[in-house]
């Protein structure tokens, strides 16, 4: 039984698989958006964001953490001059998984893994009387005038 041991084994012992992840991550940090499939991706997730999470530190023993994965000094350095600085102000979601159908061989489920572009707003809190923050929404702005087709107009119609 497999209690309490999390990831996917993605049918590759644990060396391969390793070697496996350092590569995608490796390539994603470099072209910044790689296609995969599913299960790949979702794991590879896992560690580009540690990475970028690493890169965001900036420090040396940071960097020295993200060679150990990322064997590429270049990426590494891509990673922490370029990368992790586009994220400063975002508290995590660094990639973005999109589905893209099914490999044309295998019927695996391929996706596309990329970095987020975006800049990160956050959302604007107003502090009520009570001292709580709460999250402010833009009020909906509903139209009172029924619609042609609509029955409220069919029963406003018979009313005149």
């Amino acid at each position: 039984m497999r209690h309490n041991k999390t990831g996917r084994r993605l049918g590759r012992n644990s060396s391969h698989r390793a070697a496996m992840m350092r590569n995608m991550v490796t390539s994603l940090l470099r072209h910044e958006k790689i296609t995969t499939t599913t299960t790949r991706a979702k794991e590879l997730r896992k560690i580009a964001e540690k990475m970028i999470t690493l890169g965001k530190r900036g420090d040396l023993h940071a960097r020295r953490q993200a060679l150990q994965v990322i064997r590429d000094r270049k990426v590494v350095g891509k990673l922490f001059e370029m990368v992790a600085p586009r994220y400063k102000d975002r508290p995590g979601g660094y990639t973005r998984i999109m589905r893209l159908g099914n490999r044309l061989g295998d019927n695996a489920p391929l996706c596309l893994i990329e970095l987020v572009e975006e800049e990160m707003n956050p959302r604007t809190r107003r502090v009520a009387a009570t001292g709580s923050a709460e999250n402010v929404a833009e009020p909906k702005v509903v139209d009172e005038t029924p619609d042609e087709g609509s029955a409220d107009s069919a029963e406003l119609q018979d009313k005149d």
